[in-house]
């Protein structure tokens, strides 16, 4: 795996980065590369992250989702200390290789957010179209996966 400074794997005749079959993620000048994490049954969004070559590789090896934490300036697992492992069952980049999608189970108590809400986009802006300003947000929380059976 490759950073968009270094040379990428080369491609083959006619190739493009949209139409190669070769992995090569391109990670920004930070190292990272933005994760986006849905629930692999229901397909709803769960979280935001960032992934290093590191977190990728481990993601891959171990099947559990690892992440690079920019405020920890560390490498972490999700879940591992809740419990709420994030098992994955899909990975797929986009057309230019820059972001990464995990569809997922989430294990434990099957939240994904830290605060104990099933996804870490729990919260809706309201208003604001005519004054930003007055924008303001409301809980709209995602069913907890339990109520769904």
């Amino acid at each position: 795996m490759t950073n968009d400074n270094e040379a990428s794997a080369p491609l083959g005749a006619g190739e493009t980065i949209e139409t190669t079959l070769n992995f090569s993620p391109r990670f920004g000048p930070d190292g990272l590369i933005p994760a986006i994490v849905t629930d692999l049954r229901s397909g709803d969004v769960l979280m935001f992250a960032h992934m290093n070559d590191t977190a990728l590789s481990k993601t891959l090896t171990t099947g559990l989702a690892h992440f690079w934490s920019r405020s920890r300036a560390k490498l972490w697992m999700k879940g591992e200390e809740s419990g709420n492992l994030l098992r994955v069952g899909e990975i797929r980049t986009d057309c230019d290789q820059d972001v990464i999608w995990l569809a997922v189970n989430v294990e434990g108590d099957g939240v994904a957010c830290h605060t104990g809400e099933r996804s870490c986009f729990y919260r809706r802006l309201v208003g604001g179209a005519d004054r930003p300003d007055q924008t303001a947000l409301e809980i709209a929380a995602l069913p907890h996966p339990r109520s769904r059976d």
